[in-house]
């Protein structure tokens, strides 16, 4: 990477380092180091409140086997249709990358509906407000990661800190939305964290939820007016496809979080572990 006085020349290597065919790339990571600070971070949440601490290991598992399928059905039907119904054997190829978080975010809600049921035997909100929190910092890591792979980016722009992805052959500097998405959810991260710890919002079952609903889906919602369309079938739409998919993922949030402060909190018994 190097930078001139107008714009950051942007020519990483999304590879870290390969042993034979195994190849090591940022981007993933990111992706797995983010889950492991999550898991890390939802074990404090637990001790912190007296759940039971036997439950992380399940839950971890249907996290992560949610946030992939989920994430990668999302971007195949959502995005990618026309090439990858010509082409299924690439659909499980999520290593050549492809992942769409409003279908990881559907992914995750079902998998936990289904953990609610069937292991914690509590509200599916009261696991989505705990597993939000960390989601929001696995997003702002995952953005990263795409900007590591000279992805996902802005349109032209002549402000200073435009990039130019020499990488992809560009020569013209580019919005780095990557790290604008990645801000706006490390600042989403450290409210509900504090919001968590700090208050008794935690027990308005859906509060968090909602608001990390609102506030990512928002922000998303605002930058993809500066971002490059991902697909050539939304050239010449008013929204693109990520906006088209916030907007009920915002009104949502929006009605979670009236709905839990109307509702009185919910106090649960300390679990036994």
């Amino acid at each position: 990477m190097q930078s001139t006085l107008a714009f950051i020349h942007w020519n990483v290597n999304p590879e870290i380092f390969h042993i034979g065919s195994l190849s090591v790339r940022w981007y993933g990571l990111l992706f797995a180091s983010g889950f492991l600070i999550g898991y890390n971070i939802v074990e404090k949440m637990f001790k912190f409140e007296k759940s039971n601490e036997k439950w992380l290991e399940s839950l971890f598992i249907y996290m992560l086997v949610a946030t992939v399928i989920g994430a990668r059905l999302g971007h195949v039907f959502f995005y990618g249709w026309d090439y990858y119904s010509q082409h299924p054997a690439e659909i499980i190829k999520v290593w050549h990358g492809g992942l769409a978080s409003h279908g990881g975010a559907l992914g995750i809600f079902i998998a936990l509906f289904f953990w609610s049921r069937k292991v914690s035997k509590r509200s599916v909100l009261w696991v989505l407000d705990r597993v939000v929190v960390p989601t929001a910092l696995v997003a702002s890591m995952i953005r990263l990661g795409n900007l590591m792979n000279s992805e996902i980016y802005g349109v032209a722009t002549n402000l200073p800190w435009g990039f130019i992805f020499e990488h992809n052959g560009e020569t013209v500097a580019k919005h780095p939305t990557q790290i604008y998405e990645s801000l706006s959810y490390l600042f989403t991260f450290g409210l509900l964290i504090y919001i968590f710890f700090k208050t008794n919002l935690r027990k308005n079952e859906g509060f968090i939820v909602g608001l990390f609903f609102v506030l990512v889906f928002c922000s998303r919602f605002l930058i993809e007016f500066i971002k490059e369309d991902q697909e050539a079938f939304e050239a010449g739409m008013a929204l693109n496809m990520g906006q088209i998919l916030s907007i009920p993922f915002i009104i949502g949030g929006l009605y979670l979080i009236f709905r839990a402060i109307k509702k009185p909190e919910v106090n649960y018994p300390a679990a036994k572990n």
